[in-house]
Parts: C-alpha cells; sequence; structure tokens
C-alpha cells in the first residue's frame, strides 16, 4: 500500500491550482484570461449580474464605488480571472494579494493605504485571513476607515486614517470557513458553478487560437469530456496534448493524437487521473462498502484532508461516484463500476500491445 501511495504522490495534471509562480506555464495561464464580459465564456447568470452592478456604478457617476464581491466555488473556475474583468469594466486598478500572504495587521494597512479612489483589491483564499488582519479589514470596507495603534504601554492611542474608496473581491473555495461578519460585509454575494461541456469546448477552441494550435472538432470533443468541466485543467490538458502533437506529429490536433497523449496521461474517459481512481481503490480494498472518515482516507493517500475535501472530492460527488454519508465517505456503485471499466480496458490495452 505504502508503494501504491508514493506512486501518486507526484504533480496531478488536473489539479485546478497553479504550482510554481514564476514558472512558464503560469505565464502562458496568464496570457490566455479574458479581460472583458464578451471574451469571458460561461457564467451567465453572474457576468449578468456583475454587469448590471457595474453599468449602474457608471451611470450614477457620484463618487460612489461598486459594493464589495465574494466568489466562491471549486478552484480553477474563474475567480481571479472574473477579478481581472470587473476591474478593466470598471476602468479601475487591480491590486492582487492572498490570505496567507497577509501575516500581520500591519502588511494590511501598508495595502490599503497605497490604494487609490476606485482601485480594486483582490484578496484570494480571503478565509486564510488571520482573525487580527480580519479585524482591520471589517472598518476598512465598511467605513473606509482604519484604526491604527501608536505607540506601545500607557502611551498607546488609537489613531483613525481616512482610506480611498475601494472595492474588495474576495475567493474562496470554502464560504463555511469565512467569519460570519466579515461575510456580511460582502453586498455581491455569487457562487462560480462548473462548465457545461459546450463552454469547455468553446475555451479550448479560443485557447488554441490564441496558441496558433490546429485542432479538429472531434478533438476538442474529446478533451471536453476529459477537462472535469473546469477551465484551469482544460487548458491545461491542452497544452500538454498540444507538446505531443508538435513532438510526434506536424502539430495539429487530431482525434488520434488527443487520444494517444491522454493515455499517456492515464486521465480516463470522465477525467479523472490515477491519483482519484487510486483513492477509490484504497477505500474499496480496505473498508469495502463501509464509509470512510475524512482524516483516513487522508492517511490511506497521503495527502492532506483539505486537499481530499478540495480537490478530489467535489468532482467525484458531481458525478455521483462518491457519496457522503453522516459516519463518512463511500464509492457508490457507479464509481465501483467505473473502477472496474477502467480496470477491463487496461487489461485490453495491454494485451493488444
Amino acid at each position: 500500500m505504502i508503494e501504491r501511495q508514493n506512486d501518486f504522490k507526484r504533480d496531478r495534471l488536473v489539479e485546478p491550482t497553479i504550482a510554481g509562480s514564476d514558472s512558464d506555464e503560469e505565464k502562458i495561464e496568464i496570457s490566455l484570461r479574458p479581460t472583458t464580459f464578451s471574451e469571458y465564456i460561461g457564467q451567465e447568470r453572474l457576468k449578468s449580474n456583475l454587469k448590471l452592478a457595474i453599468d449602474a456604478v457608471k451611470k450614477r457617476n457620484d463618487g460612489t464605488t461598486l459594493d464589495h464581491i465574494l466568489l466562491y466555488g471549486p478552484p480553477g473556475l474563474g475567480k481571479t480571472t472574473m477579478a481581472g474583468v470587473i476591474a478593466h469594466e470598471l476602468g479601475a486598478s487591480l491590486r492582487v494579494t492572498s490570505g496567507p500572504a497577509i501575516e500581520r495587521a500591519g502588511d494590511l494597512a501598508s495595502i490599503l493605504t497605497n490604494l487609490k479612489d476606485g482601485d480594486v483589491l483582490f484578496i484570494d483564499e480571503i478565509h486564510r485571513l488571520r482573525r487580527a488582519v480580519e479585524e482591520v479589514l471589517y472598518s476598512a470596507m465598511e467605513d473606509y476607515k482604519l484604526d491604527i495603534v501608536i505607540g506601545k504601554g500607557p502611551a498607546a492611542r488609537s489613531v483613525r486614517l481616512d482610506l480611498p474608496k475601494f472595492t474588495v473581491i474576495g475567493a474562496t473555495t470554502r464560504t463555511g470557513s469565512l467569519a460570519g461578519p466579515l461575510r456580511d460585509r460582502f453586498g455581491i454575494i455569487h457562487r462560480l458553478e462548473y462548465y457545461k461541456q459546450p463552454e469547455i469546448k468553446e475555451i479550448i477552441n479560443r485557447t488554441a487560437g490564441i496558441l496558433n494550435t490546429r485542432i479538429d472538432d472531434a478533438a476538442t470533443e474529446l478533451l471536453s469530456t476529459r477537462s472535469r468541466l473546469t477551465p484551469r485543467i482544460a487548458n491545461r490538458i491542452f497544452k500538454r496534448v498540444r507538446d505531443y502533437a508538435d513532438v510526434n506529429g506536424d502539430g495539429f490536433i487530431d482525434k488520434v493524437i488527443a487520444e494517444k497523449s491522454l493515455e499517456l496521461m492515464e486521465i480516463d474517459d470522465l477525467g479523472l487521473d490515477p491519483a482519484d481512481r487510486n483513492m477509490m481503490e484504497l477505500m474499496i480494498e480496505n473498508y469495502g462498502d463501509r464509509p470512510v472518515g475524512l482524516t483516513t482516507i487522508a492517511a490511506l493517500t497521503g495527502d492532506e484532508a483539505s486537499t481530499i475535501e478540495d480537490y478530489y472530492e467535489p468532482y467525484l460527488l458531481q458525478l455521483g461516484l462518491l457519496a457522503r454519508t453522516p459516519r463518512g465517505r463511500v464509492v457508490t456503485e457507479k464509481g465501483k463500476n467505473h473502477l472496474s471499466k477502467v480496470s477491463k480496458n487496461d487489461i485490453i490495452k495491454k494485451r493488444s500491445h
């Protein structure tokens, strides 16, 4: 079992996070981001609501700013991209930071005092803000005031500074972890949903156009079914298939090239990778039909419990391959049938080779 765990402790292609802030891949990822609502594919309900709010602010033109916005949902669905689109549509500057990066109240104070009127402050993983930092943010968001303490001991005194009017956009995968007072200060709260397959196809075609890569409809259709309904994963898989096409062909991606590259990456017809299948297989082998606790699954796979909850579970639950019960997680009959089908296909492929 230990050997099996270690086999899957590598970077996952279908991981909906970006690893390595200075990597060439991230630079490409950023260049693929849309900047306007018309370029942003999918999330139509969210776009229509945000466009209405932005148009209202522009029409009033009375110095008021857009309400603070909270975007939540599984990773990789475009929360950071949407923040950039909002700032662009407002004609405002976008300042980007993250919850874990703001370690002290002084760090937040430095960020806030450098903002200008109308700026947009994007805080990724806002649920990971420290409590002391949150408390400074409360008055900043509500009253555009910054309370700071000067001096120590008996000579200490509180000073309230005026801040420019700005808009906070918070992004989180775990709304339940947000403190109530912080959540209540957001005037616009929206969940980003998983994309539909036609939308993923459109995203893949857009990416192909930007990267000057030729791809036929059959290959686009195939890649869209393996992308876990997530744009970031769709772009990542596309780039790996593009690499395969450049090395093993003339750069043109057809269905055969797409199938061979997906087989090399071990991504099955539902978009599951070896790590997903390994987790479900370990659950079945060790516990059969009995529910398994989150910490137990984490121990079996060697991953953090939060990783299981944030990155493995959402898509498996969406497909009905995994189910939550009051006593733990169980692999459904649909999940067992899928594992059996994948194993059977692997045997057939090995015989044919």
